[in-house]
């Protein structure tokens, strides 16, 4: 008899069921009691450490709105680097939505630049993070213009002895 591990495939329809569950505002236990399981199995699905079934498969894809089909479309070879991958991760649908209502280009940059050195924990993410918490006159957040903002090339040489 075959063994039935989960592979990639398995993933990519699980970070799939997440993206659209998180886009239509559902929490996993309600997606869970809508298809007659537990918010466990759920989270299994959705991380591809268990093989969704095709019946239980169809049951979801019409919960979420969508054909079972599109549960297994994805935008590009899976990896880690997926842009399927990466919504999947906790937070990151939300942190989209954020940028994507923000209008400013200087905010968005801001927010772009703020992300990747926290993420590359240099020390510019404190400086960063400092000057977003800087305070003006009537108590209102400055958000620090693109020039005041410490570049790469500035950093090393405070850094030279």
């Amino acid at each position: 008899m075959a063994t039935r591990k989960s592979g990639p495939l398995d993933a990519i329809v699980g970070a799939k069921i997440s993206i659209l569950r998180v886009s239509r505002g559902m929490s996993q236990a309600a997606l869970a009691e809508r298809i007659g399981v537990t918010f466990q199995q759920v989270q299994k699905y959705e991380r591809g450490a268990i093989r969704v079934g095709a019946s239980r498969l169809s049951q979801i894809a019409s919960v979420l709105g969508v054909s079972v089909g599109e549960l297994f479309e994805s935008s590009g070879a899976p990896g880690l680097n997926s842009p399927v991958r990466l919504l999947a991760e906790p937070g990151a649908l939300r942190v989209l939505k954020a940028y994507a209502r923000t209008t400013s280009p200087r905010v968005r940059l801001c927010i772009a630049k703020l992300v990747e050195s926290i993420a590359s924990r240099t020390p510019r993410a404190k400086a960063t993070v400092a000057l977003f918490n800087a305070v003006g006159r009537g108590g209102r957040r400055k958000f620090p213009r693109e020039d005041t903002l410490p570049q790469k090339d500035e950093r090393q040489s405070r850094a030279a002895p």
